[in-house]
């Protein structure tokens, strides 16, 4: 049977941040089964809905965009999909979007990203000044465990990964928003903050929020 690729656009909030990506994908297997959309399945003795998601979260982590993609038999249409599915899924994920998928995710160059971090006992003094001298240093080479490599590492200068970046501090926080490299290769917000704290203890955080806000393409549109 014929069959059309297409992505949902979706959010992932609250308890769901907890869900790991296999998981997810499972979850999203069965709520198409319940919402008895008219979705490609695999050939063969065990059948299986396709599904994929780009660029999977770390668990705990929220996102307002996230893409999941999938194929419709043809002649099924995409109009009622997010409300169907989202009659099905659980809290914490709620499908914004349904559309045929047109540019290729190799496509995807930055992730934009909200950072809160959180400090028990107020923002030490310095660490705000500190932070944007951290991220306006012209190099930072730090090493990350790669399965790839013989060393079991590569190294990794992260400054320039880090395009666009603005600090607000609240009452208690420090809200760091960025526009960061998403792939070949990627730099997860975390990664920024354990080398600041390596380098600077007296200024790291006691705890950090990451919320992932937009996917940005090669031509720094929003990709869709």
């Amino acid at each position: 049977m014929a069959k059309s690729k297409n992505r949902l656009l979706f959010r992932k909030s609250g308890r769901a941040c907890y869900i790991s990506h296999l998981d997810l994908m499972a979850t999203f297997q069965r709520a198409f089964l319940r919402s008895e959309i008219d979705v490609w399945q695999t050939e063969g003795f065990n059948r299986h809905i396709y599904v994929s998601i780009a660029l999977p979260l770390s668990v705990g982590y929220s996102s307002d965009c996230e893409i999941l993609e999938f194929n419709l038999n043809e002649g099924a249409s995409m109009a009622d999909v997010p409300e169907r599915m989202n009659a099905v899924l659980p809290e914490g994920i709620e499908v914004l979007s349904c559309y045929e998928a047109v540019t290729p995710l190799k496509r995807i160059v930055d992730l934009g990203w909200s950072v809160t971090m959180e400090y028990d006992n107020g923002i030490p003094e310095g660490a705000v000044e500190g932070f944007k001298t951290f991220l306006a240093q012209e190099s930072c080479v730090i090493r990350k465990k790669s399965k790839k490599s013989k060393k079991g590492y590569t190294e990794l200068d992260i400054i320039p990964m880090i395009k666009e970046w603005s600090i607000e501090e609240q009452e208690n926080k420090l809200l760091f928003r960025a526009r960061i490299a998403a792939q070949n290769p990627g730099l997860n917000p975390a990664l920024i903050l354990d080398t600041f704290g390596e380098a600077h203890p007296e200024w790291k955080c006691d705890f950090a929020r990451f919320h992932r806000n937009e996917v940005y393409g090669d031509l720094v549109e929003i990709f869709r």
